[in-house]
């Protein structure tokens, strides 16, 4: 990071909400940009995800909703190449969709199929799960739902979520709440960290090289990825003890890191700081899930327990002189 990079100027950092997508019927827990930036889905306790398209005046738009859970759509995975989708169910199957055309080609188990995340390997035709079942662990299967190979075992009780960095050289994991597992995909090597508090989430940055875990001791660790540091960077300010929320790395150069909250707002951070930069506020309840877009790092967006998902941009009003 060079040193201006943190000193970007409030009108490149989303502040301000520019749209409010009101398709769901209920909490929305979960949002992603596509990895091109063209789209974003979203997944709600209505049981559907909904794909949305960005148009050219940064407005989105409804493309596609995805039907087909009987419960809630926890999570949801783009390919790298961001032609394929994967839905999770809570406690139920796992369903690849055609971004395209909206349609599911076919369901990868069955009742009682628990699947707590899932992550794409760089090909886009395998794809790591992870399960809170621990007759399972971690699975990587290919889109025709054959298992190619798993890691099974006592070492492997109740993955909290899963990741695969950009690259595809590490498949980080967290499993028995406070353990985050980082497995070298070519060598088989593997290092532990123990954190101290629970872990709810897990998000990797672009480059491959940090990766982020939410703690429900209202902390945000930060962490590379090649396991140097002895300890982690931490960031702190936001409200989160007893939910699922979801952080992520964005904006201008991936130099922040933005969150979701209990108390219904969204927080940003430099990654050089370890308190807030910015809190947003426009939501009414818990914000579970932010996603900042890769190619518009102006372009946020939060999900809600209030049924909707906002859509942030830079502040409109400029000060003087």
């Amino acid at each position: 990071m060079r040193n201006e990079d943190h000193h970007c100027s409030r009108d490149q950092i989303p502040t301000s909400t520019t749209q409010i997508l009101t398709g769901h019927r209920n909490e929305v827990w979960f949002v992603q940009f596509s990895n091109n930036g063209e789209y974003l889905v979203s997944s709600s306790n209505d049981c559907t995800a909904i794909i949305w398209k960005v148009l050219e005046d940064g407005k989105l738009t409804l493309k596609h909703t995805l039907c087909g859970h009987q419960h809630a759509v926890s999570f949801v995975a783009w390919s790298p190449d961001d032609t394929k989708l994967l839905t999770c169910g809570n406690t139920e199957v796992l369903k690849p969709w055609d971004v395209e055309t909206g349609t599911c080609k076919h369901t990868f188990g069955n009742q009682g199929f628990v699947v707590s995340s899932c992550a794409w390997f760089p090909n886009s035709k395998q794809f790591g799960c992870g399960s809170s079942d621990p007759e399972k662990g971690v699975c990587m299967w290919d889109c025709d739902g054959n298992v190619i190979k798993s890691w099974i075992g006592m070492r492997m009780p109740k993955v909290v979520d899963l990741a695969v960095t950009p690259d595809g050289e590490y498949l980080i994991s967290i499993f028995m709440d406070k353990e985050i597992r980082i497995l070298h995909m070519g060598t088989s090597a593997e290092q532990v960290i123990s954190e101290e508090h629970p872990i709810t989430s897990l998000s990797v940055s672009g480059d491959s090289k940090f990766f982020i875990v939410n703690l429900n001791s209202q902390e945000i660790h930060m962490w590379d990825v090649a396991g140097k540091w002895d300890k982690p960077l931490r960031f702190m300010g936001h409200k989160q003890h007893k939910y699922v929320i979801r952080s992520c790395f964005g904006g201008l150069n991936n130099t922040f890191i933005a969150s979701g909250c209990e108390n219904s707002q969204v927080y940003i951070w430099n990654c050089r700081n370890s308190r807030p930069i910015e809190v947003l506020s426009g939501h009414s309840i818990t914000v579970n899930c932010v996603s900042w877009n890769p190619k518009i790092p102006q372009m946020l967006a939060s999900a809600s327990d209030d049924y909707t998902i906002r859509v942030w941009g830079p502040s409109l009003q400029k000060k003087e002189g």
